[in-house]
C-alpha cells in the first residue's frame, strides 16, 4: 500500500536512512510505527525453530510494511530487515489511525490490502503444504507474475537469488537449483547466463 508522502509528512512522519542488513522492528516487538519505503528494499523473514529463516515478502519503494499488528495490538509475528540501504518513513501509530479517521479513502486501500494478504497467504500455506519442489517454485512465480500484473504468456526476468527463491518456498537452496535444472529441461523456465526468466 501507498499514501502519498506529502500527506503523511503532514501527519508527523520522519525519513530514516539506514544502512543496509538493520533490523527495523524483530519478531515480538510492539507495533509503535507506520513504515513506507522511499528507497531500498525491506525483507520480512521469520526464523523457525530449526534456526532456518523463511521470507514472508520483500517490499521496495513506494510500499508499506507491518501493517497488521498496528490494527490488533498484537507483537510483529517477523523481523524486518533492510536488504539494501533504504530510506523509510515512519508516522506514530497514533498519528497514523488520525490520518486513517480523516481520509475514508485510505482506510478503503487498507482494507483491499489486508484482504489481498490474507488470500495470498492462503494460497501461500496451500502451496507450502504441497511436498514437491517443482509446484512450491511455480507457485511462487506464478504469483510473483500475478503480483506484478504481468500476463502468463510473457517471459518475466525474476529479481530473486536461488537462496531467495529456497527462503520464500521454504525448500534448501540445493533442492532449488536440482529443480530449476529439471524445469528448464521440461521448458517451464528459462536460465540465461544464470538468469531465471518465467
Amino acid at each position: 500500500m501507498h499514501i502519498d508522502t506529502d500527506l503523511l509528512y503532514t501527519w508527523g512522519a520522519v525519513a530514516k536512512k539506514l544502512p543496509k542488513n538493520t533490523i527495523i522492528f524483530y519478531e515480538n516487538d510492539a507495533p509503535l510505527y507506520f513504515y513506507q519505503i522511499l528507497e531500498g528494499a525491506v525483507k520480512m523473514i521469520y526464523t523457525n525453530e530449526d534456526g532456518k529463516d523463511l521470507t514472508l515478502g520483500i517490499f521496495t519503494a513506494g510500499n508499506s510494511f507491518g501493517e497488521p499488528p498496528l490494527f490488533i495490538g498484537q507483537p510483529y509475528p517477523a523481523s524486518a530487515i533492510t536488504q539494501t540501504d533504504c530510506v523509510i518513513l515512519k508516522l506514530s501509530k497514533s498519528n497514523f489511525f488520525s490520518c486513517l479517521a480523516e481520509n475514508p479513502e485510505i482506510q478503503t486501500n487498507v482494507l483491499k490490502l489486508f484482504a489481498w494478504k490474507i488470500y495470498n497467504k492462503i494460497v501461500f500455506s496451500k502451496n507450502i503444504i504441497n511436498h514437491k519442489p517443482e509446484y512450491r517454485i511455480q507457485s511462487f512465480l506464478d504469483n510473483l507474475k500475478k503480483q506484478q500484473n504481468i500476463n502468463s504468456t510473457i517471459k518475466m526476468k525474476i529479481p530473486y537469488t536461488r537462496q531467495e527463491i529456497a527462503d520464500f518456498t521454504g525448500l534448501r537452496v540445493e533442492t532449488v537449483i536440482r529443480t530449476l535444472s529439471l524445469m528448464c529441461k521440461n521448458k517451464k523456465i528459462e536460465i540465461i547466463d544464470h538468469k531465471l526468466f518465467y
